[in-house]
This record gives structure tokens, C-alpha cells and sequence, in this order.
């Protein structure tokens, strides 16, 4: 391949455009083409087909991690109607989301993503307030999701050993809070290590992630109803809410070659068939669901975390022990481990793309590019949960936002564009995501009590707080927005 280069005329940073001179019938990579002319060389190696941009998105995405860790919440809060067609109404409002963001993502390809849109479609007096804002809150809904990530696999590790040395009821060893907030530190280590690797590694365990999330999902959602000796009808799984609780109520697009094409096809794809994947799991688990109580009581044999009774209680009852439950719950632990490394990487990505524009402290060590390429309690946990949807789901809607909005008439769409129903789309994306911090900031349970209170509002509200703080005091006097790094 030969590629020769030309300096343009038309714009004040006198911008390099590629021109591109291939041999055979390769086509050019247009995402390439795209990032230089918004101002960007390129630093990031671009080995990422789409499919393997897909399995870090579908990893990240992950329905295994969302449905195992949340499932007792699920089964507390409204059982299985609640699980099983909130599923899809979440499912569907999020892939109007992810419809919007691939429609921006076409038309700006680099690995800024989030925080570049808001800038170019806030319009110039607005962009580096807007850029700051939507930064700051991603990056914050980032190390939130990684975070609950790993803390969700260290404590199935937790109920993996408890289980595998005799259950709550025969005497097994239950870990303190504390090692498994130990655990959970050696687990965001090891992550930081494998995250370390050249690009062209991280992309094979991205494939690797992806199969685990998808083997796993497949293999628990047929196996576990097929050996449980009572199942639960099609009414109780399809009708029954739970009232007995007596309580209430990403981005790696720089190295994606093709990104203005692949980049929007990986979002839309590994949404799609999450949404489908997801509800068949859901519907698989709750099949082997017969007493709701009993999962969720802390003196059952898996100590109260209802999705891993489940499975142990299937292989009990059909073979005399719960052995193969254990395995089923080591499968899904994998693919958690495998959901919070892609965490990891998309998370290392928007810390990289941000210090590239001066806008992270000590930016000049965070935007290097390596040439090789505790949470005490449950309501913590759930308050760590929270914050991450908030924060991302925010950070994703400003963009959406602004394209709507300020740059209704101005916004250029790429290769993947929605055409006359873009805005529409972007409407409803937006809506949902208010309506889904409303909700996620509502308390979840009665009376409310330190124990029970819903602390994401303070989390969120800090998190603003000290965003547009530091704005006002400091950054607004020499924060300009993305920085063009084509010559330098």
C-alpha cells in the first residue's frame, strides 16, 4: 500500500487530507480519511475489524454480567414480569439510543467519541463548556461500570467458594467484606495488566470475551431448565409479579478500521443481539424458578444471591449434588471476567482520547501510547450500578442532544445516517435517558432507611457538582475543546 499525502487549503488549521493510492481491488479505509480531515493523525494502530470491534462491544455490553448481578434485584422488585418484559422495553429504548449515537459516530469517527461530538454539534461558544461536561460524566460512568463490574465477579468468586466448600447450610466459607474487597482489587489489577498488551492481543481476547459471552449465555439458558426437576409454568414465568417483598418500587473507534462504516455497525449489532440473547437467558433462568422467597432468603445454601441457588438447586435436585451448579456459575464468572477487561479497555480509551486534549491531570502521561501495543455493601453496590447508568446514559445524550438540537440543520451525517427520521430518533433517545435518570435515582425500597436509601442522587449530584465547579473556577480559562494533533 502507498499513501501519499497532500496539505489542504480550506480550514485555519490548514488540515492534512489523505489521498490514497491502493493496489487490487482494496478499498480505501474512509474512517481513516474521516479523522484526518476532523484534525487527527492517527497514534492508535487500527486492527480492529468490525467483528472484533463487535466482541469488545458485545463483551462490554455483556448480558451475562447485567443479568447475574442484577437478578436478585429483579426477582425483589416485580419477579419475573418485571425481569422478563422489562427486558424488552429497556432493550428497545436503548437501541434508539444506540441508533442515534451510531448515526454521530458515522460522521465522527474518533476515539474522543462522546465528548468530540458534544464539542463540534455544541457549536463553537458552546464546545468546550459542552465537551467538558459530557467528558468528565463519561469518564465517570466508565470507572463507575468497571468498578461494579469487578466488584459483581468478586463477589460470585465469594458464593463460587462458599458453595464449593459446603454451602451456607453445611458449613462453608463465607468471605468477609474485606476479602472481597481484596479480591476485587487483585481483579482491577489484573485487568490494568491485560490491558497493557498490544492491540492486536487485546483484539483476540476480545474474540475470546465474546465467545464466553455468548457460549455462556447459550449454554446456561438451555441447561440449567433442562436438568432443574421443577419448572415453573409459562403463566407463573410470563404473568407472575412479585409483591411479596413487602418493599416498594464503547470507545475504541480509532482503532476500527473503516470506524465511519464499522464503527455504527458494531453498536447496532451487538445491542441487537443482546436484546435477543438477554431475554432468552432471562426466560431460560426463570423456567427453573419456583420459589421466589427461598432464592432470596440469606440462609440458603448460596447465602441469599438467587441466580446462583438457581443452579445449584437444578443439578441438586436431578443428580444429588450441586457440582455441575458450581461449574455453570465458574462459566458465567468468566464471562464476567471478560466484560469488566473490555470495561477496562473502552474506559483506558476515554482516558487517553481526553489527556489528549489536556483535559485530564498529569494529561501528558495519560495520552502516551504504548508502542507495543470497596464497596462495603449491597446498597453501595447498587449506588456504584447507578452512577455508572447516570453518568454514561448522560454522557451519551448530550451528543444526541446537541445533534438535535443546535445542530439540527448543520450536522453532515456519514456513511450510516437515518435519514429524515434522525431527529425523531434522537428525541426519543433523549427522552428515555431522562426518564431513565429519574428512575434510576427513585428509591427502590420502603421505609426508606441508611440501609435501603437510594444514594445516587448524592453521587450524581457531586459528581455535577464538581464538574462545573472546577469549570467556573479553572478550566473554562484554558479547557478550548478537542485539540487538532495533525502537526504535531
Amino acid at each position: 500500500m502507498d499513501m501519499r499525502w497532500a496539505r489542504g487549503h480550506g480550514g485555519e488549521n490548514n488540515m492534512v487530507l489523505p489521498l490514497q493510492v491502493r493496489s487490487g481491488n482494496a478499498s480505501p479505509d474512509t474512517g481513516l480519511a474521516r479523522l484526518h480531515e476532523l484534525g487527527y493523525k492517527q497514534e492508535l494502530k487500527r486492527d480492529l475489524s468490525v467483528v472484533s470491534n463487535f466482541a469488545f462491544s458485545f463483551s462490554v455490553v455483556s448480558v451475562v454480567t447485567g443479568i447475574t448481578a442484577l437478578y436478585n434485584t429483579g426477582l425483589t422488585y416485580g419477579g419475573p414480569v418485571v425481569l422478563v418484559y422489562g427486558w424488552l422495553i429497556a432493550g428497545a429504548f436503548t437501541m434508539f439510543v444506540g441508533l442515534s449515537m451510531a448515526e454521530i459516530c458515522s460522521s465522527y469517527p474518533t476515539s474522543g467519541g462522546l465528548y468530540y461530538w458534544s464539542a463540534t454539534l455544541a457549536g463553537p461558544d458552546w464546545a468546550p463548556f459542552a465537551s467538558w461536561i459530557t467528558g468528565w460524566t463519561n469518564i465517570a460512568g466508565q470507572w463507575a461500570l468497571t468498578t461494579s463490574v469487578d466488584f459483581s465477579l468478586a463477589q460470585m468468586i465469594r458464593v463460587i467458594i462458599l458453595l464449593s466448600t459446603g454451602g451456607n447450610n453445611g458449613g462453608g466459607y463465607s468471605a468477609s467484606k474485606y476479602e472481597v474487597i481484596g479480591i476485587h482489587g487483585g481483579i482491577l489489577l489484573l485487568h490494568a495488566i491485560i490491558n497493557s498488551l498490544p492491540i492486536s492481543c487485546l483484539s483476540l481476547l476480545g474474540w475470546l470475551g465474546a465467545a464466553c459471552n455468548i457460549l455462556s449465555v447459550f449454554v446456561l439458558m438451555i441447561v440449567i431448565p433442562t436438568v432443574a426437576t421443577e419448572r415453573a409454568s409459562p403463566k407463573f414465568v410470563f404473568t407472575y409479579f412479585n409483591t411479596d417483598n413487602g418493599e416498594g418500587i464503547n470507545s475504541r473507534i480509532e482503532e476500527t478500521k473503516g470506524a465511519d462504516v464499522n464503527g455504527p455497525r458494531a453498536m447496532i449489532s451487538a445491542i441487537g443481539i443482546s436484546i435477543v440473547v438477554g431475554w432468552g437467558y432471562i426466560l431460560g433462568i426463570t423456567f427453573a424458578v419456583t420459589d421466589i422467597p427461598y432464592l432470596l432468603n440469606p440462609e440458603n445454601d448460596a447465602g441469599g444471591y438467587a441466580i446462583a441457588e438457581v443452579f445449584y438447586l437444578a443439578f441438586k435436585g436431578r443428580y444429588g449434588n450441586g457440582a455441575g451448579g458450581i461449574i455453570c456459575l465458574g462459566v458465567a464468572a468468566v464471562g464476567i471476567f471478560f466484560c469488566g477487561m473490555s470495561s477496562v479497555t473502552s474506559n483506558s480509551r476515554m482516558v487517553y482520547a481526553f489527556s489528549r486534549d489536556g483535559a485530564m491531570p498529569l494529561s501528558s502521561l495519560w495520552h502516551k501510547v504504548n508502542k507495543q501495543e470497596s464497596l462495603g455493601s449491597l446498597v453501595a453496590f447498587q449506588t456504584m450500578v447507578s452512577l455508572a447508568t447516570i453518568g454514561l446514559y448522560l454522557a451519551y445524550g448530550l451528543p444526541i442532544f446537541f445533534r438535535i438540537t443546535l445542530a439540527r440543520k448543520s450536522f453532515a451525517p456519514g456513511p450510516f445516517n437515518l435519514g429524515r427520521y434522525g431527529v425523531l430518533v434522537g428525541w426519543i433517545a433523549v427522552l428515555w435517558i431522562a426518564t431513565i435518570t429519574v428512575l434510576f435515582s427513585l428509591p427502590v425500597s420502603y421505609p426508606i432507611t441508611d440501609r435501603t436509601l437510594n444514594y445516587t442522587p448524592v453521587a450524581v449530584g457531586l459528581l455535577l457538582l464538581l464538574t462545573v465547579s472546577s469549570w467556573i473556577v479553572s478550566a473554562r480559562h484554558w479547557f478550548k475543546g478537542p485539540i487538532t494533533n495533525i502537526n504535531s
